[in-house]
């Protein structure tokens, strides 16, 4: 298959969907453009702030992105391109970007606040309680798992002697080097447009050459050599305050300006496949197992392997935690809701929608096991196609280093919401409904912006450095059935104020289905490995317990959830 064919076929599908299906499910649930969102509602100069729509859209693609779409889909081409890009077109449309929009448009029509206050006013205390603590440990692991990433992807390394092997640092260098100045760029960008109310386009124009010129400087100028571990506590007090401070210092501008990065990467990537139009190696389709493993070890059958493993670029559980969590709280019109959320998933639907023609050039050496790495497939997919187009040819090196760049930027963004978010999940779980300075007692002092930070980024920070990949395995099921719980809250709630819920009910028994089915799967694995003895066995058995109350978890929500949907739909039928 033609590689230009899959994209545009792939873009005509997901802009006739934002142009048909996303502006009917506005016109269903009611957004009111006239309506006041919390952002200007309870303004703070703080964590509530209106943001302009091309400034939040930034940062939420930013955010939900990550090196998701990008990772899932190369992973999942083992089954052949059909399959993952009917996922992608199907789940995106009807599943994800459903998920998405709906968790944003539910958080903002209750005051800003995440999915577990939206499951406290329809399902109960009971149930925002078992909800929290849920989405506050997976948050913990992301916060271990991109820590980890990107001090790996900033550490030196060190020769048998143990000094620095400048040579084989030089790169992560560069990458620290720039993402240190881009930090800075983007609280003087913050400044000026918060601050001094300069221009957002003229403000985004010399930022993005500020970008550029950082680049430069940081390929020529890269000082710091430093190890995984230091990097891991400057990333723990980076992130530490990064997470107290104002979202309009930080958040907002770099992750606005953090989204160039991204569309740069996007337009280099059309451009490539474009212009190098090739038929891809791929197969469409390569049987119900994956017999290719080509990291060694198969992703088993494509149930529910696919849908699990696509996560971002179809349907994420962490997407509601974003929406729901930042993004509700700078919203500055309810009708941006929907180029926001239902439009960021699409968008990121493309992404995944990229990733799968960059396996798909290079799928020999993927298959083979020479390139397996999601992101250096990504990168050296779309750079060899670019330097294939003749007047780009002689490109490949810097093209892939800048990609290879932009995907290490998502995930330093990625680490800051997960981080920020852990942090309004905790303090939400002592306040029951109050603020911050309503509390009394414990909660008081355990609900402290600061004291909350301290206490998640120890955790995520110490998780990442002592094990986080032992229980690692368990995430893309949790995350998916994150997203099953999203569904099902947004469904229950949208019942209780008499709105149409009912896209949504197929979406979430699917995904409840898909991840108990991968939860069950996994216990066994691990049940059957850890009886049979030898190493790692203690870790099998946490595997398996943790999984256990994961279905115990789902199954306790599922069921409240379907209660409130019947109670309500026959109370509206009643009515």
């Amino acid at each position: 298959m033609n590689a230009v064919v899959i994209l545009l076929v792939g873009l005509a599908i997901l802009v006739i969907a934002y142009l048909t299906y996303g502006r009917w499910l506005a016109k269903q649930w009611g957004v009111d453009p006239s309506r006041q969102t919390p952002a200007h509602e309870m303004e703070d100069g703080m964590d509530y702030v209106p943001a302009k729509t091309p400034v939040l859209l930034g940062h939420h693609f930013s955010s939900i992105a990550g090196a998701g779409p990008i990772n899932g889909p190369i992973q999942a081409a083992v089954f052949g391109w059909v399959p993952v890009l009917l996922w992608v077109l199907i789940g995106g449309i009807f599943f994800g970007a459903v998920h998405d929009f709906g968790a944003l448009f539910a958080s903002i029509r209750n005051k800003g606040k995440s999915i577990g206050e939206v499951i406290s006013a329809s399902m109960g205390s009971k149930a925002k309680k078992l909800f929290l603590i849920f989405a506050y440990l997976t948050l913990i692991l992301v916060v271990a798992a991109f820590a980890s990433i990107v001090a790996n992807t900033f550490n030196a390394t060190y020769d048998a002697s143990g000094a620095v092997d400048v040579q084989a640092s030089t790169a992560n260098a560069r990458t620290a080097m720039i993402s240190i100045m881009f930090i800075l760029i983007a609280v003087l960008f913050g400044f000026f447009v918060y601050r001094r109310n300069a221009g957002l386009a003229v403000s985004t124009v010399i930022g993005v050459a500020a970008i550029i010129l950082c680049m430069v400087i940081g390929f020529n100028w890269h000082p710091l050599y430093l190890s995984g571990t230091t990097w891991m506590f400057i990333i723990g007090i980076y992130i530490m305050v990064a997470s107290v401070c104002p979202v309009w210092i930080l958040l907002q501008p770099r992750d606005y300006l953090s989204s160039f990065l991204l569309y740069f990467m996007m337009i280099a990537a059309v451009i490539g496949i474009i212009g190098a139009h090739p038929t891809l190696d791929i197969p469409a389709f390569t049987g119900f197992v994956d017999t290719i493993a080509p990291t060694g070890k198969s992703l088993g059958g494509m149930f529910p392997a696919l849908f699990i493993t696509i996560a971002c670029g179809a349907i994420s559980g962490f997407h509601s935690l974003v929406g729901s969590g930042t993004t509700a709280k700078q919203l500055d019109r309810e009708q941006d809701a929907q180029p926001i959320a239902y439009g960021g998933m699409l968008i990121e639907c493309a992404l995944a929608i990229i990733s799968l023609c960059a396996v798909g050039y290079i799928w020999n050496d993927y298959q083979s096991g020479t390139t397996v790495v999601p992101t250096a497939v990504f990168a050296t997919g779309i750079s060899q196609m670019i330097d294939k187009i003749p007047f780009l040819s002689g490109t490949q090196e810097i093209t892939y280093s800048m990609l290879i760049l932009a995907v290490s930027a998502f995930c330093l963004t990625s680490l800051d919401t997960a981080t920020r978010l852990s942090r309004y999940m905790f303090q939400e779980f002592w306040l029951n409904g109050k603020t911050y300075k309503e509390a009394e007692g414990a909660a008081k002092v355990l609900a402290n912006p600061l004291v909350a930070t301290i206490i998640s980024v120890v955790l995520g920070i110490g998780l990442g450095m002592t094990g986080y990949a032992n229980i690692w395995a368990l995430f893309g099921a949790a995350n998916q059935l994150l997203a099953a719980l999203g569904l099902m809250a947004v469904a229950s709630w949208l019942g209780s104020v008499g709105r149409n819920n009912k896209m949504f009910y197929i979406p979430m028994i699917f995904m409840l289905v898909v991840t108990l089915t991968s939860l069950c799967f996994t216990i066994k694995s691990n049940l059957i490995g850890a009886m049979a003895g030898g190493e790692g066995v203690a870790w099998m058995w946490i595997r398996a317990i943790l999984a256990i109350l994961l279905v115990v978890l789902a199954v306790i929500l599922a069921v409240d959830s379907i209660r409130t949907i019947i109670k309500e739909a026959k109370k509206n039928a009643a009515a």
